[in-house]
């Protein structure tokens, strides 16, 4: 494949996204970038949300995994279901009833300003970096097909990839990204069906061989309940899925701000658990594309790379591969990564302006003003991720998807903690200790890690996210020993 072909691609799916982006905008005001307006239908949004929830890591990482980890991402996904359930039924119905633009302002009127604020502070960390590591691995990809062929230094290919990104999410905000996302989920099945296609078509397979040529194949493995210690134990990966779909969806700001652009609380739940659903078979297909990838690998010699990252677009590109798998590897890439990172920039930008800066909420921030501080926030936003990526960039990571959902234990843990808490207690923290307790939190989960591991060989996977959450709730438990106050409501 030829970085001509990789830039025409490129360059065509950029401009569907500003045709995308213009039809959605016009006529767009603040409320528009923020909420959408609140008059999505939630079909539109459930089928966006399938390709919302696939990053870049996602599409390259997830079929490279399959050598090492089987199916058993797919127990954890499966976990994503019931999680999407409760974010439904729970959460949702409390962001609604309270026009929440922030899901965080929710810790303001729960607690108090100081716990907002380390709730924003939290998520702005953690999708700042979670969404650094996710693009990064998708401008490493475009830096060795187009940008050093080139002789483009990894530094350029970030900035004109984050521009492009910005162009077209800096004025319709959420409506611009439900729509662009709906067309990335499009793009996403369709090259991801192809691909298996071409590739099985490569190896002389008909399509009905394809489940048989995977279902014999030892990585099709998808349950894993005979060692509780590893990190693939089926109870372990499917209760992480639950906690981590709440925390990374149900109080992630990038996720819900879609998920509220809703006419009301009944649609959005319609499109929660239907999105949920399909994501499953989403991801299957991703497993299915990674086996059908290592069958080929071993009947042509080719070489596994070291990084599991770097597997799919090996045999995409690969000499022996018709051109067609390489355009549209790079078609289902850059959907995901320019959605992915649009949509961060967004909710980083609502979550700064609104729960940090408290701009929306002061009485002399006209419209002007708020669209004025809005934008520069937006500018501010970008230069900062890629100046993450490119730190990044020279880090070494194990399989991406492990390294965002490890990060995401530790940083979402006291977002977990915060709002359980305050969901399920009626008790009312001491609100100068809660940024304390969170920065501590993390720390005291990494030590309960270590002991578990040197005392008992006992592999912490993914449930260090509820682990952390549990220790944010100790702490807060203490802090209202401190402030003896409670509240007489119940939430």
């Amino acid at each position: 494949m030829t970085p001509t072909s990789v830039i025409l691609t490129i360059a065509g799916y950029f401009l569907l996204l500003i045709a995308v982006s213009w039809l959605s905008a016009r006529k767009a005001d603040n409320d528009t970038f923020f909420t959408g307006n609140r008059r999505t239908p939630w079909p539109i949004v459930a089928f966006a949300m399938i390709g919302a929830a696939i990053s870049g890591v996602t599409y390259i990482s997830v079929p490279g995994m399959v050598a090492a980890k089987s199916y058993a991402y797919l127990q954890m996904v499966l976990g994503f279901i019931v999680g999407y359930i409760v974010i439904a039924f729970v959460l949702v119905p409390i962001f609604y009833r309270r026009q929440l633009v922030s899901i965080y302002s929710y810790l303001a009127e729960r607690f108090g300003r100081r716990t907002h604020r380390s709730g924003a502070w939290i998520f702005f960390v953690s999708k700042i970096l979670g969404a650094a590591v996710r693009f990064f691995v998708v401008c490493a990809v475009l830096q060795i097909l187009v940008f050093d062929p080139l002789k483009v230094p990894f530094a350029l290919n970030v900035l004109f990839t984050i521009a492009l990104i910005w162009l077209y999410t800096w004025r319709g905000g959420v409506k611009t990204l439900i729509w662009t996302d709906t067309l990335k989920s499009a793009c996403l099945i369709l090259s991801v069906v192809l691909c298996i296609y071409y590739i099985a078509s490569n190896m002389g397979l008909s399509v009905t061989d394809i489940p048989q040529i995977i279902g014999d194949h030892p990585s099709a493995r998808m349950w894993f309940f005979d060692d509780p210690k590893s990190g693939s134990y089926f109870w372990k990966q499917f209760i992480a899925g639950i906690f981590m779909a709440i925390a990374t969806n149900g109080l992630d700001q990038d996720m819900m701000q879609r998920h509220l652009a809703c006419r009301d609380s009944k649609s959005s739940r319609k499109n929660m658990i239907t999105s949920g659903i399909m994501q499953f078979f989403v991801i299957a297909l991703f497993l299915m594309l990674g086996t059908l990838m290592m069958v080929y690998a071993s009947r042509t010699g080719i070489a596994t790379p070291q990084k599991s990252d770097e597997f799919f677009g090996l045999i995409a590109t690969h000499p022996t591969m018709p051109s067609i798998v390489g355009v549209l590897f790079v078609l289902g890439l850059i959907s995901a990564a320019y959605s992915a990172a649009g949509s961060a920039l967004t909710a980083l930008t609502t979550s700064f302006t609104i729960d940090i800066l408290d701009a929306g909420n002061r009485r002399h921030d006209n419209p002007v003003a708020l669209a004025r501080v809005r934008r520069w926030i937006h500018v501010a936003m970008s230069a900062i991720m890629g100046a993450i990526i490119i730190v990044f960039y020279h880090l070494g990571t194990d399989d991406a998807i492990s390294a965002v959902y490890t990060l995401a234990s530790y940083t979402y843990g006291p977002i977990l903690g915060l709002f359980a808490y305050g969901l399920f207690t009626t008790r009312r923290v001491n609100d100068r200790w809660v940024p304390w307790v969170c920065i501590c939190a993390p720390m005291v989960s990494w030590i309960i890690q270590w002991f578990l591991n040197r005392l008992w060989g006992y592999e912490t996977g993914f449930e260090l996210l509820l682990i952390n959450a549990a220790v944010t709730m100790a702490g807060l438990h203490v802090s209202t020993s401190i402030s003896r106050e409670y509240v007489k409501e119940s939430v």
